[in-house]
């Protein structure tokens, strides 16, 4: 029995590991996302979502519009805090913003965030001076952020409203409401851990380690999370149907598992995953008026930003790649003609007095 478990831990390294464990589970949920989502939209009327579509206020969808600009504007907070954590001051805050837009927009849509993100993000900050380890850096603390905003807002969600979790999880209210404040205890526990002492907020070895911000920074980094999924929440509740109603936590509950699945599906734009999760959660609304919003906000959300992001990282890309160098050629064409004419008058002038002296 001794020597059992590490032959099942070399086994399991062997011929399955981590990585295709998680190829292999992000594939179910694709497929079962996929089937769950075809079963629940067989009788779907398409004209009752085009008339669900102009049932939504436009002030609404305006409003909500709004929230997405702020979450998105929150989101470039991400990069900055992880530079500023990781010492590389040097890098504007601007250039923070444009790694954080285009890198989330274009990776989460296209997928497989973690590799086309940081592809994205190592593009933009190579320009910099930073290598590789740095950005693998910036995505840890980014993804950090993230995780930690998100289980921060669940935790709570679950705790005063752990019904809304039971929906999708299946499970009892009572374990709902114990995961809730498991959840608010490890981060408690976590920060109080960041406390005793900096040696032990120090990860990794030799050319990569990486300094965890400490317990003070770390509530920043929470705060920085929990606004981005508070615009993004809001911004859902903002496009719900107005019947029957629903209260805000309840939702952010649904929204914050729903995009968590859709994460881990690493599915391009959580496309089925994100949606099916929804539509399961929350069976008290018509699905045509619930697909209805759901289509509005991948407009918001994916589709815009996604647009956006191609067309700055295409612009970019033109400028630095041929107009920059035009412009660098165009200025050294121009220095060579300056540096030339001097010559070229002396020729001239020493033409001429040789033409007056064979007059005379």
């Amino acid at each position: 029995m001794h020597g059992l478990l590490p032959a099942l831990k070399r086994g399991f390294k062997r011929w399955i590991g981590w990585r295709r464990l998680g190829v292999a589970a992000s594939v179910f949920i694709i497929a079962f996302a996929i089937t769950t989502l075809v079963r629940t939209l067989k009788h779907i009327d398409t004209g009752v979502i085009l008339t669900a579509l102009t049932e939504i206020p436009r002030a609404n969808i305006g409003l909500a519009a709004i929230c997405v600009v702020f979450a998105f504007c929150t989101l470039t907070f991400y990069d900055f805090f992880a530079l500023r954590t990781i010492g590389k001051k040097h890098v504007p805050y601007r250039i923070a913003a444009l790694s954080s837009f285009t890198s989330y927009s274009i990776g989460h849509n296209i997928g497989a965030t973690v590799f086309t993100g940081g592809a994205i993000r190592f593009r933009i900050y190579s320009d910099y001076g930073l290598n590789a380890i740095d950005v693998a850096k910036i995505c840890f603390l980014s993804g950090l952020t993230f995780w930690l905003g998100n289980i921060f807002v669940l935790s709570i969600g679950m705790v005063i409203h752990p019904d809304a979790a039971s929906s999708m999880d299946q499970l009892p209210s009572s374990i709902n409401r114990l995961i809730g404040l498991g959840g608010l205890a490890s981060i408690g526990a976590y920060l109080v851990w960041l406390c005793l002492g900096e040696k032990r907020r120090e990860l990794g070895q030799k050319g990569w380690k990486v300094a965890l911000p400490s317990a003070p920074l770390t509530l920043v980094q929470i705060l920085i999370g929990v606004v981005d999924l508070g615009f993004c929440a809001t911004a859902m509740y903002l496009l719900m149907p107005a019947n029957p109603p629903i209260d805000f936590i309840s939702l952010a509950v649904v929204f914050i598992l729903a995009t968590l699945i859709g994460f881990a599906s690493h599915a391009p734009g959580s496309i089925g995953v994100f949606d099916v999760a929804m539509l399961v959660a929350l069976p008290e609304f018509g699905r045509e008026q619930l697909l209805a919003t759901l289509l509005v906000f991948r407009i918001l959300y994916f589709v815009i930003p996604f647009g956006l992001a191609i067309s700055i990282m295409g612009a970019r890309e033109l400028w630095m790649n041929v107009v920059e160098p035009w412009q660098e050629r165009r200025r050294l064409a121009e220095a060579c003609a300056q540096a030339n004419l001097p010559k070229q008058v002396a020729a001239m002038e020493r033409e001429r007095s040789l033409r007056q002296a064979s007059k005379r």
